[in-house]
């Protein structure tokens, strides 16, 4: 069974694929968060690292400090997200032992 949408407003990708692991062609949940982030290293073709810029709070000091976080995602080919691009990731069932997260939509290149 193919969903026509994985809900949350977001459209499908308009070339197809086969992969198991994508939510738009296959019947592949997601749930939990969302984040923004940038692709920084795509050497793994189908598992590129996605990271953001957050801030922290030090509560020694009362201040601030600039941190990121770098989570694995999914890449589906029907996305084919590359190193540099801006991505919306979707959390979902765990892929395999470090990736928990996978890309729904390509922002910008």
């Amino acid at each position: 069974m193919k969903k026509e949408e994985i809900g949350f407003g977001y459209k499908k990708p308009e070339k197809q694929c086969t992969d198991k692991h994508c939510p738009f062609h296959s019947n592949f949940g997601i749930r939990g968060r969302i984040f923004i982030g940038t692709v920084s290293n795509d050497k793994l073709r189908l598992s590129p690292t996605v990271e953001w810029e957050r801030s922290i709070f030090v509560p020694k000091y009362e201040r601030f400090k600039k941190g990121r976080t770098r989570v694995k995602a999914h890449n589906p080919p029907c996305i084919d997200a590359r190193l540099g691009d801006r991505v919306r990731i979707a959390e979902c069932r765990p892929i395999s032992k470090t990736k928990n997260f996978v890309i729904i939509e390509k922002l910008s290149d």
